[in-house]
C-alpha cells in the first residue's frame, strides 16, 4: 500500500472533525447529422447521431494539443480555495469557536441559502516549457506562491494541492484521487455512457454540437454532463463532468469539473481554463451535512509555439529552489491574476492574518500538523516523534516503548539530525538509533549522511532492504501474531552514505555499512555458523558497500530540503542494487557479491479499478550464513504488510537466488455493486496472488549449524492467493480491510497454516 495516502486523508478528516464531532472507428466520412430533441432510445449505437460525431473526435484526437510543435511555452495561474459549507447558527455557537467567532464576519451566503465560511486560499503561478523534437522533455517552474496564513504549516497547503490531478478529456481514463473514472470522450465511452445530440449552437463565436451524456448505471465511477464539440474541427471546446449521487468515494460527496479549450487554428486545441469543485465530508454524504468545498481553477495563457529553447532552459537553477524565489509583493499579484479577487477571496487573506495571531487557532493548526506528520514540533526547531512508533510488542522485548526526535526548522531544511531510544520491559535492555545527514546542493541533491543503531530487529521481512538507519524495526510493529516468533536478531550497525541525483527523479546512492548480527534469543533462534576456518561462531561480523540506482519517473515532490514530501502519483519505483561484502575489512567474516532488482507500479485499469504490481529478483553469488542470506519475506502477524507472504513463517524459505511477484487488484466495488443488498454496504473487493521461486546451494546450507532446517522454493513456484474486503466502516469513515489468504502448495512443511485472515487500516478514497 502506498503510505502517502494516510497523511492527506487524516488531515482532511481532522480539519472537518475540529468543526463537526474500446469501440471500432468507422473511417467513412459523416454524410449527415440528424439533430434530435428529447431523449431517444436507439436500437444500436450506430443509429445514434452522436456516435458519428464521436467517431470523428476519436479520429482527430491525436492531432490536437501541443505535440505538433517542436517547442512550446505557456503560463499557468492556479487558485485553490477551501470553504466550510452548510454552517448555521447552532454550528457557530460551538465551544470550539470561543474567541474565534470573528471569523463568521467573513462568511457568505451559498446557493442553498446556508452560509459558507472561507478557510484557505492558495495562489500559484507557473511557467511551462516543453520540447517534442528531437527529444521530449518538459519543465514546470513555480515562480510565485501566496498562501493565506499557512506558510509555516505546509501540511494544509500540500493536502490542498494533492487533491487534484491533471486532466486530459481525451484520455480513456480520468484520474481523480488515483481512482479511474471513464472519460466521456474515450473510445469505449458508449459501453459506459448514453449520449444524446441536443442541438447545434454558437459558443464563443464558434459553431458546436451540444451533446448530453449520462452513465448507463448510476453507481459506477462515471460522470454526467455536457460536451461541446466544434462542427469544423471535431475538437472538444467545452465539457462539464459531474459525479452521480451514488458515487462511492470516501470523504467525497461530489465532483464537478468544467473544462474549456481554445482552438487557435484548424488542427490545434489548447487548454484554456479548468475548474474543479470537490465536496468533501468526514462523516455524512447528506446534501446538507457540514462539509468542505475545495475549488481549484487554472487559467492557461501566453502560449508560444516553437520558441527558441536550449538544453540550458530545462535545467534547474539553484535560485529557483529558494523560498525567496516564489515570494512576490502585492503589486506582482495584481498583475498576475487573470481576474481580480472578489471581496470574499480578499477577506480570506484578512481573516487568516487575524487568525494567525490567535493562540487557539495556532493550537488547532498544530494539532493537524502533528497527526498528519506523526511529529510534534517544539519551537520550530525540534520534532518529537514518530508518535506512531511509540509502542510495540515482540517475543524478546515484551512490551516496548520507543521515543525519538529530530531537528526541524522548516520543510526545506538542508540538514537533519534524528534519533530514538527504546526499552524492552522483558529483556530489560536499552536500544537506540541516530542519524545525521546534510544536503550540499538542492539542484542535484548531493547529500552525505552517517548513522548508527543497536536494536532488536526482525530480519527477513524485506528483500530489497532500506539502507537508512532510522527505518522502523519490524520487530516493534507487531502486537499480535500467529504462532511463536523467536526469530529475532540483535543488530549493531553503523552506516555512512553519499547520494546524488544526476537526473530528475533518478538517485545514485553509495552506502558503506559495518554491522554485527547475532540471535536475540539463542534458545529459540539459532544463528550459529562455521566461519572460513571451520570455527563455530554466533556473531556475524559484516562490512559491505552497496551501490543503489533508484528511478522514480513521474514522481512529484513538494519540498526541496533533505527530506521531501511526495505527492501520491502512479509513478513506478525501479531499484537496482549491487552489494560487495568486504572480507577482513573491520574484522568482517565474509566476502560476497549480491545483485538485486525491484520494480513497483500502481496502475489504473480503466473503470475496473487499480492494480499494484511488485517484482523482485536477486542473486547472492557466494555462500554466506543465514544472517546475511536472502529470506523470502513471511508475515506471522495478523496485520497487512506489503510485499510479504501471509502464509509463510519467518525464515521458512531462504534462497541464494530468488524471484518474487505480487499482483493485487482493487475493483472499487465493481463486482459487489451488482449484488442488490450487498451494494448498499459500499464494500469493495480485492483479489491478489503472490509467488516466489528460488534456490539455495548446499554450501550455504552447510555454513549454518542448523542449515538442514532451511530450504528454498525450488521444487515449484510457491504461491498464495486470496481475496479481501475493503472499505469497511460507516459513512465516509471506511478504513478497515480484511484479507482471506490461502497457501497454494508446500503444504507438508512443518508448522504451517493453509489458511489465514489478516486485517489492517488503509486510507483510500
Amino acid at each position: 500500500m502506498n503510505n502517502t495516502y494516510w497523511p492527506r486523508l487524516l488531515t482532511i478528516a481532522l480539519l472537518l472533525l475540529s468543526f463537526y464531532p474500446a469501440a471500432q472507428t468507422d473511417e467513412r466520412q459523416m454524410e449527415e447529422i440528424v439533430l434530435t430533441k428529447g431523449k431517444k432510445v436507439y436500437k444500436s449505437k450506430k443509429e445514434n447521431p452522436a456516435y458519428a460525431i464521436m467517431q470523428e473526435v476519436w479520429k482527430r484526437k491525436r492531432n490536437n494539443g501541443l505535440d505538433k510543435f517542436d517547442t512550446y511555452s505557456f503560463r499557468e495561474y492556479e487558485k485553490i480555495q477551501f470553504d466550510m459549507a452548510n454552517i448555521d447558527s447552532a454550528f457557530m455557537n460551538r465551544k470550539v469557536f470561543k474567541k474565534l467567532d470573528f471569523i463568521f464576519d467573513y462568511a457568505d451566503s451559498a446557493a442553498n441559502g446556508n452560509l459558507a465560511l472561507p478557510l484557505f486560499l492558495n495562489e500559484s503561478v507557473y511557467t511551462n516549457i516543453g520540447q517534442n523534437n528531437p527529444s521530449k522533455r518538459k519543465k514546470r517552474l513555480l515562480v510565485a506562491q501566496k498562501t493565506s496564513g499557512f506558510e509555516d504549516n505546509q501540511i494544509v497547503t500540500l493536502t490542498a494541492k494533492n487533491l487534484y490531478k491533471e486532466i486530459d478529456i481525451y484520455d480513456n481514463t480520468i484520474n481523480y484521487f488515483d481512482i479511474g473514472f471513464q472519460s466521456p470522450v474515450s473510445r469505449d465511452g458508449f459501453s459506459t455512457y448514453n449520449y444524446e445530440l441536443m442541438d447545434t449552437l454558437t459558443l464563443n463565436g464558434q459553431e458546436v454540437y451540444h451533446i448530453r451524456y449520462e452513465p448507463r448505471r448510476s453507481d459506477v465511477l462515471a460522470f454526467e454532463g455536457q460536451l461541446y464539440i466544434s462542427t469544423d474541427h471535431y475538437a472538444v471546446t467545452q465539457a462539464t463532468l459531474r459525479s452521480t449521487n451514488k458515487m462511492s468515494v470516501n470523504f467525497v460527496n461530489g465532483i464537478f469539473t468544467e473544462l474549456e479549450y481554445d482552438n487557435p487554428n484548424d488542427s490545434t486545441f489548447l487548454p484554456k481554463k479548468y475548474r474543479t469543485v470537490l465536496d468533501l465530508s468526514a462523516f455524512s454524504k447528506s446534501k446538507n451535512a457540514k462539509s468542505l468545498t475545495a475549488t481549484r481553477s487554472v487559467d492557461y495563457t501566453d502560449y508560444k509555439f516553437n520558441p527558441a529553447l536550449s538544453a540550458v532552459d530545462f535545467e534547474t537553477k539553484e535560485a529557483e529552489l529558494s523560498e525567496d524565489f516564489i515570494r512576490k509583493d502585492d503589486q506582482y499579484w495584481e498583475a498576475a491574476r487573470i481576474d481580480s479577487l472578489n471581496q470574499q477571496e480578499k477577506g480570506i487573506y484578512e481573516m487568516l492574518e487575524k487568525l494567525e495571531e490567535t493562540p487557539r487557532f495556532r493550537r488547532i493548526t498544530k494539532t493537524y500538523e502533528t497527526f498528519a506528520s506523526g511529529y510534534y514540533n517544539v519551537g520550530k526547531a525540534v520534532d518529537i516523534g514518530d508518535l506512531y512508533s511509540i509502542y510495540g510488542n515482540n517475543e524478546v522485548e515484551g512490551h516496548r516503548i520507543r521515543l525519538g526526535g529530530r531537528t526541524y526548522f522548516s520543510q526545506n531544511d538542508d540538514w537533519r539530525i534524528q534519533g530514538y531510544g527504546a526499552y524492552g520491559f522483558k529483556d530489560r535492555k536499552f536500544k537506540y538509533g541516530a542519524e545525521a545527514k546534510y544536503m550540499f546542493n538542492k539542484v542535484n541533491r548531493f547529500t552525505i549522511g552517517a548513522g548508527t543503531r543497536r536494536d532488536v530487529m526482525q530480519l527477513g521481512v524485506q528483500l530489497t532492504t532500506d539502507d537508512g538507519i532510522m527505518s522502523r524495526s519490524f520487530a516493534s510493529s507487531s502486537v499480535f501474531g500467529r504462532g511463536e516468533n523467536a526469530s529475532l536478531s540483535s543488530v549493531n550497525q553503523t552506516n555512512v552514505f553519499v547520494a546524488i541525483d544526476p537526473l530528475k527523479n533518478f538517485t545514485v546512492r553509495l552506502d558503506g555499512t559495518l554491522q554485527s548480527i547475532k540471535s536475540a534469543n539463542e534458545e529459540g533462534f539459532n544463528l550459529y555458523y562455521h566461519d572460513n576456518d571451520g570455527m563455530l561462531r554466533k556473531t556475524v561480523n559484516d562490512s559491505h558497500v552497496t551501490l543503489s540506482l533508484i528511478a522514480r519517473p513521474g514522481a512529484k515532490f513538494s519540498q526541496t530540503g533533505v527530506d521531501r514530501y511526495e505527492h501520491s502519483t502512479l509513478a513506478p519505483t525501479i531499484v537496482v542494487k549491487y552489494t560487495r561484502g568486504l572480507e577482513n575489512v573491520f574484522n568482517a567474516d565474509y566476502g560476497y557479491n549480491k545483485l538485486q532488482f525491484m520494480f513497483f507500479k500502481p496502475m489504473l485499469i480503466g473503470s475496473w479499478g487499480k492494480s499494484f504490481i511488485s517484482l523482485e529478483a536477486g542473486k547472492n553469488f557466494n555462500a554466506v550464513p543465514l544472517a546475511l542470506q536472502n529470506v523470502i519475506p513471511g508475515n506471522q502477524s495478523y496485520s497487512l504488510v506489503a510485499n510479504t507472504f501471509s502464509q509463510l513463517n519467518y525464515y521458512e524459505f531462504v534462497a541464494d537466488t530468488y524471484t518474487t511477484g505480487h499482483l493485487e487488484h482493487h475493483f472499487n466495488g465493481k463486482i459487489l455493486s451488482f449484488i442488490p443488498l450487498i451494494k448498499k454496504l459500499k464494500l469493495r473487493e480485492v483479489a491478489f496472488i503472490r509467488g516466489a521461486y528460488g534456490t539455495l546451494s548446499e554450501a550455504s546450507k552447510n555454513i549454518n549449524v542448523e542449515g538442514y532446517k532451511y530450504s528454498a522454493p525450488d521444487r515449484n513456484i510457491y504461491y498464495e492467493y486470496g481475496f479481501g474486503i475493503e472499505n469497511i466502516g460507516w459513512g465516509n469513515l471506511r478504513f478497515l480491510r480484511v484479507d482471506f489468504n490461502w497457501r497454494g502448495n508446500y503444504l507438508n512443511n512443518p508448522n504451517i497454516e493453509k489458511f489465514g485472515i489478516k486485517a489492517g487500516i488503509q486510507f483510500f478514497y
